[in-house]
């Protein structure tokens, strides 16, 4: 069809809400970014575009917090540690013990069958068994509800039900956003504006330079029924015919990780994070539809191989699929530093670190836009290049980085600056004094190499 463009007549956007911060995105970076600016004395504004809290890990039942440790120590403290501890206490969240993390056992077959159907184990080492390490299998129910406890208990003001529209730009600087609502457009004001949309979204609208990268889409869903010991003692006692079932659940699958269903908190449900399918971009609508369709598809016809052949999946049935499609990366900010696969595969430290991943880093400057001011991204649309994102973009650092956003945004505010001019050393110390860690301290496998802030 011929392109025809519908010229609209200008549209008015009713203030309805001003704060010293707006978060745009209540996934795991906006939330951490709010609770965190609250906590440290701003009014805080906090937008989601969905009924509930929790982005991709609630919405999408990416239902694993990992990429948080470096070998015993855990990197990912803060407000994600506390995420995990509230969980923890509703009996919606499983971690391995310390003991079962130490080096002396951590590598044994007894271990691996432990824990290998939990997720909760180190997949970057070419060793088998994988080391059992510091991860954490949630029910996305129970990350959406410690999500409301936090939120609430900080202040933030919370707007559903609002789809973010446009950023509101003057001489340079971002002012608020325009959010679509049931009320009408709506415009929400801030003197500093967070972005954790995931896809760069207010960014994009506010001029900002972006490149564009696309991964695999997932639709995420859950089965309930399922004997998970009976499974696993087919798994181990069966080798060869479970090899053979696995490989053809997988052909069917067509595209997974080694490990196409985890277990979960609730007893007899499991957590299938799969098909990964290619080559569709997570910003255009007919591919956001497709996906879902596709996806179904593999995933019944998987149902029916699982229950008529492995042991265990007799009684299978679908519990449900994610309410969010599984998108991983789409824009991806070019910001005052792009981070590389290099930096973040050779663990280098920068000056301006204010928070951590796995045992990698990420400078302040990848957080801030060239050329607006009073914005911040946190997430996994920060500035990197495409490969390094995808092997810094897990939830945990996604956290962290946002927590860091929230701090750096009250930093500025009460020195009276922008926020390119933060105080790095203040965010840092922030950063630590509220339990967090800042990866101003490399660790002893970091690289020496400092990049020039």
């Amino acid at each position: 069809m011929e392109d025809i463009i519908i010229q609209e007549t200008p549209r008015a956007a009713k203030v309805v809400d001003r704060s010293d911060v707006v978060v745009v995105g209540g996934g795991p970076a906006g939330i951490s970014a709010a609770v965190s600016a609250a906590r440290n004395g701003a009014s805080v504004t906090l937008l989601e575009r969905y009924n509930h809290l929790g982005g991709l890990a609630s919405g999408g039942m990416v239902l694993l917090l990992d990429d948080m440790h470096n070998d015993l120590e855990i990197t990912v403290q803060g407000i994600c540690m506390e995420m995990i501890e509230r969980m923890e206490k509703m009996g919606l969240c499983v971690a391995p013990p310390e003991r079962d993390r130490q080096p002396d056992v951590r590598e044994t077959q007894q271990m691996w069958e432990k824990w290998s159907r939990w997720g909760v184990f180190d997949f970057h080492t070419h060793s088998m068994p994988h080391p059992v390490c510091y991860s954490a299998a949630f029910d996305p129910d129970g990350y959406k509800r410690a999500a409301n406890a936090v939120i609430q208990e900080s202040g933030v003001k919370l707007r559903l039900h609002s789809w973010f529209s446009s950023s509101i730009i003057e001489d340079g600087a971002i002012k608020g956003v325009v959010v679509e609502s049931k009320e009408g457009r709506q415009a929400i004001m801030g003197d500093v504006v967070i972005d954790t949309t995931g896809d760069l979204d207010v960014a994009a609208s506010a001029g900002a330079r972006f490149q564009e990268g696309s991964f695999i889409l997932t639709p995420v869903s859950r089965w309930g029924g399922v004997d998970t010991d009976k499974a696993e003692r087919f798994q181990y006692e069966h080798v060869e015919e479970f090899a053979k079932l696995d490989h053809e659940a997988k052909r069917i699958i067509g595209g997974c990780w080694n490990y196409w269903w985890l277990k979960t908190p609730l007893p007899g449900v499991v957590w299938l994070n799969c098909p990964h399918i290619p080559k569709l971009d997570g910003l255009k609508v007919n591919d956001l539809t497709g996906v879902e369709f596709e996806g179904r598809r593999r995933m019944e016809e998987l149902l029916d191989f699982a229950r008529k052949n492995l042991p265990g999946f007799e009684n299978a049935y679908v519990v449900d699929f994610a309410p969010q499609t599984g998108v991983r990366q789409t824009r991806l900010l070019e910001g005052e530093y792009v981070v590389t696969k290099d930096d973040v595969m050779t663990r280098r430290h920068f000056p301006d670190t204010v928070c951590r991943g796995r045992d990698y880093y990420t400078p302040y400057r990848a957080m801030v836009p060239k050329d607006i001011e009073q914005l911040l991204v946190a997430g996994r649309h920060y500035s990197a290049t495409p490969q390094a994102q995808k092997s810094s973009r897990e939830i945990p650092p996604c956290m962290a980085m946002g927590e860091a956003a929230g701090v750096a945004a009250t930093v500025a505010l009460n020195a009276g600056t922008s926020v390119r001019k933060a105080d790095i050393r203040a965010i840092q110390k922030q950063m630590r004094a509220q339990g967090a860690d800042p990866g101003d301290a490399p660790s002893t496998n970091a690289s020496l190499q400092e990049a020039a802030e």
